[in-house]
This record gives C-alpha cells, sequence and structure tokens, in this order.
C-alpha cells in the first residue's frame, strides 16, 4: 500500500465478538444522518490473532443472532461435590452457544453488504491525530497500513495487566467428543459439576455443553491463580470424562483451550480524545463469572447509538458499579479461601430461582433482588470481607 491512507468514520481494531459486533450495529441501527464508513482492522493469521473460540450466553429465544447459534438449552445442571444435582429452567431465558466461525461467517457478509471496509494488518499504534485518530500497521507483506479516521475503538487485550486488588485466572481446556453409545442428555447444560479434583487454592469444575447423546464439548475449569501445563488439562479431562461421567470409549474431535482474567481491576475505556477501549479491553468481561459477550453487546450498542446520532461516543462501563463492587467481594472471598467455591455456587443455585439468579450474574437485578440472593451466601465470611475490601491497596499482578 506503501504510503496510501485510507479514510473512515469509524475504525475498529480488532474483528472478534467486540470489533465484528461493532461494525454489524453501525451498519444496522436506523439513523436519519448518512451510513458511516467503517473500516475493520484484523491481524494476519498467526499469534496476534485470537484462536477459535466458543461464546455461551444467555437470553430470551429471537435473538438478532439465533441464526447463527451452535446449540440452545432451556435447562442448566449445577452437581455439588456430593453429587447432588440442582436443575433449574430459566425461562424465559434460553442458555445459547455461538462459535467464533459462525458469528464471524454471519456479521462478515452483513458487513460487506454495508459496504465496511475489511483490513488485514498487525496494527502497532492508535493515536490521536488532528481531526481524529489514526492506526499504522503492517500487513502480512510487510507494506505500511494507515487508516484515519473520525473515532478509532480498539478491540485487543492489553498488554500489561491493570492494578488490582483481587486478581484469579478462569482457565480451561475443553474436548468436543463423540462417544460409542448414548451418554448425554442434549436438553440439559452441566454448567458446574463439583465432582472434580478441587486444588489448594481457588476451585474448579466441569462445563459440559451437550449437541446430541454422542456429542458434547466438555471442558475442565479453574479459577485460581495460575494456569496448568497442558499435560495437567489432560488429565483432568481424562478423569473427568472417565472416572467422573464415566463416557467410556470416546474420540475427540476438536480442542480448544482460553485464559480469562477475573480481576477488580479498573478497565480504562479511552486512550485518547478520539480512541476508546470495547470488549473485554474496556472492562466487559464479568469478574466473577468470566462471561463477556451480553456486555460486549450492550456496549457496542450504546456507542453505535451515539455515533448514529452524531454523538461523542463515551463507551459505558459494561457492568453497573453495585454489581462490580459485589464481584471485588466474591473475588477476595474466594481467594482468601474464606469462601468454598463449590459450595458457594451450588448452594446459590439450589436456593435462588434460575432465571433472577442469571439476572444477577448479567448485572440486570434490582438492589432489593441482590439482598436476598445475599442472604443465601455465607453471611459472616461475605461481612467481612465487604469491609477488608476497601482497604485494601491495588497491585499490578505478578506473572
Amino acid at each position: 500500500m506503501g504510503d496510501t491512507v485510507w479514510y473512515a468514520d469509524v475504525v475498529v481494531i480488532g474483528a472478534g465478538a467486540a470489533g465484528l459486533s461493532l461494525a454489524h450495529r453501525l451498519s444496522t441501527v436506523p439513523s436519519a444522518r448518512r451510513p458511516l464508513s467503517v473500516a475493520v482492522v484484523d491481524a494476519p493469521p498467526g499469534p496476534l490473532r485470537p484462536p477459535r473460540r466458543t461464546w455461551c450466553f444467555w437470553e430470551e429465544s429471537g435473538g438478532e443472532y439465533d441464526d447463527a447459534l451452535s446449540a440452545r438449552w432451556d435447562r442448566l445442571r449445577v452437581t455439588g461435590p456430593d453429587g447432588v444435582r440442582v436443575l433449574g429452567e430459566p425461562s424465559p431465558l434460553q442458555y445459547k452457544m455461538l462459535t467464533s466461525e459462525s458469528f464471524e461467517r454471519l456479521l462478515s457478509e452483513r458487513l460487506r453488504r454495508a459496504g465496511h471496509r475489511r483490513f488485514e494488518a498487525a496494527v502497532e499504534t492508535v493515536r490521536d491525530v488532528a481531526g481524529g485518530a489514526e492506526v499504522r500497521g503492517h500487513d502480512a507483506a510487510g507494506r505500511e497500513v494507515r487508516i484515519r479516521a473520525r473515532w478509532a475503538f480498539d478491540s485487543r487485550p492489553p498488554r500489561e495487566p491493570y492494578p488490582a486488588r483481587t486478581t484469579l485466572l478462569q482457565h480451561f481446556r475443553g474436548w468436543f467428543v463423540k462417544t460409542g453409545r448414548p451418554v448425554f442428555d442434549p436438553s440439559v447444560v452441566e454448567l458446574m459439576d463439583f465432582r472434580t479434583p478441587q486444588p489448594g487454592h481457588g476451585l474448579s469444575f466441569g462445563y459440559v455443553l451437550p449437541f446430541s447423546a454422542h456429542e458434547a464439548l466438555v471442558e475442565y475449569t479453574e479459577f485460581s491463580r495460575r494456569v496448568l501445563t497442558e499435560d495437567a488439562y489432560e488429565r483432568a479431562l481424562r478423569h473427568y470424562t472417565r472416572d467422573v461421567l464415566g463416557l467410556g470409549d470416546l474420540r475427540v474431535t476438536a480442542t480448544e483451550q482460553g485464559v480469562i482474567p477475573m480481576t477488580d481491576a479498573v478497565f480504562p475505556r479511552r486512550t485518547g480524545r478520539c480512541v476508546f477501549l470495547i470488549g473485554a479491553a474496556g472492562g466487559a468481561t464479568r469478574p466473577s463469572t468470566g462471561y463477556t459477550f451480553s456486555a460486549t453487546q450492550r456496549q457496542t450498542g450504546a456507542i453505535a447509538e451515539a455515533l448514529l446520532k452524531g454523538r461523542t461516543p463515551l463507551v459505558p462501563a459494561p457492568h453497573p458499579a453495585r454489581s462490580r463492587a459485589l464481584d471485588s467481594v466474591l473475588l477476595r472471598a474466594l481467594d482468601t479461601g474464606r469462601v468454598d467455591g463449590a459450595s458457594f455456587f451450588t448452594r446459590l443455585f439450589r436456593e435462588v430461582p434460575t432465571e433472577r439468579l442469571l439476572r444477577f450474574l448479567d448485572g440486570r437485578t434490582h438492589w432489593w433482588e441482590d439482598v436476598r440472593i445475599g442472604l443465601h451466601t455465607p453471611v459472616r465470611p461475605m461481612l467481612r470481607t465487604v469491609l477488608e475490601v476497601p482497604r485494601l491497596p491495588r497491585r499490578t499482578p505478578t506473572p
């Protein structure tokens, strides 16, 4: 491209859930103004591009991405360490699964029809310039890519973690499996199965998303301070599928692995006059659960609405302040060991209606509902932690 400079109203860095969602919403939200031109910059294939992955979330039937869903379920189950099962039906909500491949196919076609431009480049700088923002990088052939826009939205993860009172990691490895005999109930998600050996610090659980009686995604997940080796994840999955679930002969058709920071750090949502952070980079990940997709949709929807009305696109906080405060307390209680994570989550799902609990986890409950839910937690250790958290210093986590 040489010294060519491309111009757009909006440039979006990253073509994951946040970047594609924002670009898509800018092409579909009604407006009396002229359509906005959008440039989406994705990393070339290689280490800078995120691996293929799945996103799960809950909402009512008829969502805007239902055509791309891999599966949906009307029932959720949590299994305690003692094997006692709690089955919940969160109607009218459904638990939905979306793969990054199907999401990208769906939105890429919509963006193509809207005339938005796509670039592949390793972005090196995003900065304010006269009249807006400029993105600079190089494509796979080493050619410079320069894009100028009125507004820039960056969805890339931060290079360094932000200071926090508490930081845990939600780390997991999953197998997509096919079994020789019908062993799964395709109508029920195993949201948390605590019949896994619990680590000395944090908690662990199995997670099963069944697609048919013979096929499922089976994951081993930990909330702890350190990730495991690949061999350790494999041993954990072999134990869970063989000794806990009793699946028998199975074939692993694909794998997925990831690490999600669970932190009460304060995420900046603006790094310049015309440069903003969105998605997980802008704090959309719920600290207590690791879920990100729904908050990203709310965040990008608010940005698109402002842009298409000609307003300055201030990025809203993805989660209410009350939810972030509660998450900070829970993370500290788990990190100190004051609360047994397996018992904590099992009790919540046993005693709180599933639909209300999912709304709580999405930050969409009223304060009096939060109080009622809090009465189902270990009150004394939680109150002790409430008093402790405000006095804790924020520190940058060590690797």
